[in-house]
């Protein structure tokens, strides 16, 4: 690995420490450092590795950026929960040692792509690493939904939203909303409704390999579409929002010092009494 790239959370009061030691450090080990700005939505294609400092909205967006590019993403967790940035600051430098030594496993991740059908048009989605939610916006009410499963009518909802979520994102907005916890290497899409009107209607876990289609059968405006909780997109309505698995897989580079298990026990207290 010679080229690194670096994604600093915005303003994040740490931030320009952490880089007066690193890109030196790097530099050292004969690594050539680029500061990233996802704003900007573009990467270098050259990078070999994408180092994420920040919290786990902060890989969030980098994720969207690197998912076609085949590049590793270490993320360093300068927040407070940080299930997704697994690596502490403490302990960055002792792992980059270890991945300059090819010491490291990937993760893959599976990523969902989407698009809006409205009429003859679609209109392409940004891919998402743990969610895509279809929710009522500025509405006091519960919207309509209809949801099919390659081409199958699943059921009508009436719910606040719904959230398609990958097993990464099961642990987020799902797991608050009554979804399960499913382990990130299995191939699954959990569909969540938010707050149904009707008690039968709970969450389901579908294979990755079906596409998703959700209509929006509200007149009223107000709902929309949120991708990983950073970008929305109003809704009208028949508006068919369609998901289905992206082509790659976004490579996360495991944490030497922790497993998944141990992440659910530290982060969200999981199975403690």
């Amino acid at each position: 690995m010679k080229t690194i790239g670096i994604v600093l959370k915005p303003d994040h009061p740490k931030g320009k420490a952490v880089l007066e030691k690193l890109i030196p450090w790097l530099q050292q080990q004969g690594k050539e450092a680029l500061m990233i700005d996802v704003a900007k939505k573009t990467i270098p294609r050259s990078l070999d590795m994408l180092i994420v400092l920040g919290g786990d909205g902060t890989l969030l967006s980098a994720a969207r950026l690197v998912e076609a590019l085949d590049i590793p993403i270490l993320g360093v967790n300068l927040g407070s929960l940080g299930f997704l940035t697994e690596v502490t600051l403490d302990e960055l430098y002792p792992t980059l040692e270890k991945i300059f030594k090819n010491q490291y496993v990937l993760d893959p991740r599976l990523m969902l792509k989407s698009f809006i059908r409205r009429g003859g048009k679609e209109i392409p989605q940004p891919r998402v690493l743990n969610d895509i939610v279809v929710g009522h916006g500025t509405l006091a009410k519960l919207i309509k939904l209809e949801i099919t499963i390659n081409n199958q009518f699943v059921t009508a909802l009436r719910a606040d939203g719904l959230i398609i979520a990958t097993a990464t994102g099961s642990t987020a907005y799902s797991l608050s909303s009554g979804g399960p916890i499913v382990h990130p290497s299995v191939d699954a899409v959990i569909l969540t409704p938010i707050s149904p009107h009707m008690l039968t209607n709970r969450p389901i876990i579908i294979p990755s390999s079906v596409a998703v289609d959700v209509v929006l059968k509200t007149a009223e405006k107000g709902p929309h579409v949120t991708v990983d909780g950073q970008e929305i997109f109003p809704l009208e309505e028949n508006d068919i929002v369609h998901i289905e698995a992206s082509e790659r897989r976004l490579k996360l580079i495991q944490s030497p010092h922790r497993n998944y298990y141990q992440v659910l026990r530290q982060k969200l207290k999981w199975g403690e009494g």
